[in-house]
């Protein structure tokens, strides 16, 4: 079985611009979270494309397993990278991740050659230091989201982000998956909180959605610290 994205036809259509070497926007991939799939993340992908990014800049992961372990996803995120550069011609790509795909975002930034290819990262509800609601999950998965685990420590033994990519966490006060909450920041990372999407809410609000843009489009933050 074959890896999944999902993009507006045609697949990793060329952007404008993508000829010369300068497509008109840095391309994004979109990267779900625990049992998720890339149509989760369609309203997102769409208001991107709304705001300026090319149908074939913005392409959205489905993991073979969804349910599956952060290394393997790592993995299948690897072949995604390849694929949208390739596609559009460019050196380096965005990354949006939700949940549980931000951990799986970092293991591929830790991997050799990862962090080379992603110039900035959005980590939306990450549970960077693991979350206690993943007692009640299930798959590869559960263990990896588990507080203390050995796939968290050995994440979090390393810097939180390599050096050369710009990272931005967002976290939402309601959110009932990444318990504690202050799992969803990370050290030496700006991050921001917003108030008050639900954990899935953050994929469709509009404050989260401006904040996203702008850090993606111009390296900006629009939001409180926290």
């Amino acid at each position: 079985m074959k890896l999944v994205v999902l993009a507006m036809a045609p697949l990793f259509a060329l952007a404008s611009g993508a000829a010369s070497g300068l497509p008109a926007h840095v391309p994004v991939l979109l990267i779900p979270g625990w049992s998720d799939t890339g149509r989760d993340l369609t309203t997102l992908r769409r208001r991107l494309v709304a705001a300026g990014w090319s149908e074939g800049e913005v392409v959205a992961v489905t993991f073979r397993d969804p349910f599956g372990d952060n290394t393997t996803h790592a993995g299948e995120i690897a072949e995604a990278v390849d694929a949208l550069l390739a596609d559009t011609g460019a050196d380096r790509l965005d990354i949006v991740a939700h949940s549980m795909g931000g951990l799986a975002t970092r293991k591929y930034l830790d991997d050799p050659g990862g962090a080379a290819r992603v110039r900035r990262v959005v980590l939306l509800a990450t549970p960077n230091q693991g979350t206690w609601a993943a007692y009640l999950a299930f798959g590869g998965g559960r263990s990896d989201m588990m507080p203390g685990s050995p796939f968290v420590d050995s994440l979090n033994v390393r810097p939180s982000i390599p050096e050369g990519v710009d990272a931005l966490t967002v976290r939402t006060r309601t959110d009932l998956h990444i318990l504690p909450s202050s799992s969803a920041t990370l050290p030496g990372v700006k991050g921001v909180e917003v108030c008050c999407p639900t954990h899935e809410g953050l994929l469709d609000d509009d404050r989260v959605f401006d904040i996203v843009r702008d850090f993606l489009g111009e390296g900006i933050v629009n939001g409180a610290m926290r």
